[in-house]
């Protein structure tokens, strides 16, 4: 079967193509496998939620198509948890709901742009995003990774990059691989830079519950809508992954447009998400700010750990589910070290040239799947290299 070449030319799914090396493997009892791969929570949903949507299905309505924006309702509880969570809020009327941060990406960026345009990406990128820029026919200008800021954006290096065929400023934070987070004055930095350059800020917030503050304080502004694009999951925040929650959110004008490829795309997140979203945003804040404090436990115990171990990895940045890692094989690639993690030790991780071009020298470690008692475990394994 014939196959386009342009997306010949693009990554395999990293994550499906690790899982892969696990096919045929048995682990003992005595070393199973840890799994640092894929930045799932390990917790499920509250008990409450998975009751109201069993309840849900009594209801006819809820296996109907929505408006392809997704239900008022739910729409209005989204920003009202917005208005909690970020002290402003985008009116329901900026929010179009889609099947997880992904089609909001892809809900962006092709409503944003056209075959030959270029978007600014920072490396280390989450790999979704120069996939499906590639797939897209868009240039990805990757800003350069610098391991003395933690991957952090630089303000003047991205003002380099800004040509007239740019469209956006494509930005990850909390980041993903890194964990690191950009500060809300960088933020607002960049908001001005991509508003003097009349092009977007496109930032992708999947994490942004748990770092225990505003990511940042756009929305408080009245021109945001001008200039800032946000991509948002609810996946993570209410560990409904499987569901795929996410949303589109950027001014009224530009969801109207969005939403002539949303209804060509999927018509409408699906009904059982917005039901699970709804009672998610409406219900559950304590247990949203209970999760975040487990999550910075973990990280914040697997950093000191890891730290006084002492291995021949080097700690390039920290937070939120991730770490990334330098591996001590400098004649090995990403994904070769990464395979020799599995085949010496059990772990699988991501390798860093999944996240962009000259990263071979880094692996992502997510500890999001695993609990805090396994931690200690996994880093001593790494001490073993």
């Amino acid at each position: 079967m014939l196959s386009s070449k342009t997306i010949e030319n693009i990554q395999p799914p990293p994550i499906t193509e690790v899982k892969s090396w696990l096919a045929g493997r048995i682990f003992p009892a005595d070393k199973p496998l840890i799994d640092l791969c894929q930045a799932v929570p390990s917790y499920s949903p509250p008990q409450g939620l998975i009751d109201h949507l069993k309840n849900s299905m009594d209801d006819p309505s809820s296996f109907k198509y929505s408006p392809d924006e997704g239900l008022s309702e739910v729409r209005d509880a989204v920003s009202h948890w917005y208005q909690r969570h970020y002290h402003s809020a985008p009116t329901a009327d900026q929010l179009c709901l889609t099947i997880g941060a992904s089609q909001a990406f892809w809900l962006t960026m092709t409503t944003l742009c056209q075959p030959h345009d270029e978007v600014i990406v920072q490396l280390p990128a989450y790999f979704d995003h120069p996939m499906g820029l590639q797939a897209l026919g868009i240039k990805v200008v990757f800003a350069p990774f610098n391991p003395d800021n933690s991957g952090l954006p630089d303000l003047n290096t991205i003002q380099s990059l800004i040509t007239p065929k740019t469209k956006a400023i494509l930005l990850v934070t909390p980041s993903n691989p890194t964990g690191a987070v950009i500060s809300p004055r960088l933020v607002n930095e960049l908001f001005e830079l991509a508003q003097s350059n009349n092009i977007s800020l496109v930032l992708d917030e999947t994490y942004n519950a748990f770092i225990g503050t505003p990511p940042h304080h756009l929305f408080r502004r009245k021109d945001w809508p001008n200039n800032f694009i946000q991509i948002a999951s609810f996946g993570k925040t209410f560990a409904l992954t499987g569901l795929r929650c996410g949303a589109l959110i950027a001014d009224q004008q530009f969801i109207e447009q969005a939403l002539k490829v949303q209804d060509s795309m999927v018509v409408c997140q699906p009904r059982t998400a917005q039901i699970a979203l709804e009672f998610g945003c409406q219900n559950l804040d304590n247990w949203i700010a209970q999760n975040s404090i487990k999550m910075q436990q973990r990280h914040d115990h697997f950093k000191s750990i890891f730290i006084e171990a002492k291995t021949d990895f080097e700690l390039t940045a920290s937070g939120s589910f991730f770490a990334w890692i330098r591996h001590p094989w400098d004649h090995l690639s990403g994904r070769q070290a990464a395979k020799q993690l599995l085949e010496e030790e059990n772990i699988i991780c991501l390798p860093g040239e999944a996240f962009g071009p000259g990263l071979e020298n880094y692996l992502r470690l997510s500890f999001g799947n695993i609990e805090l008692e396994q931690i200690e475990g996994a880093i001593k394994r790494l001490q073993h290299i």
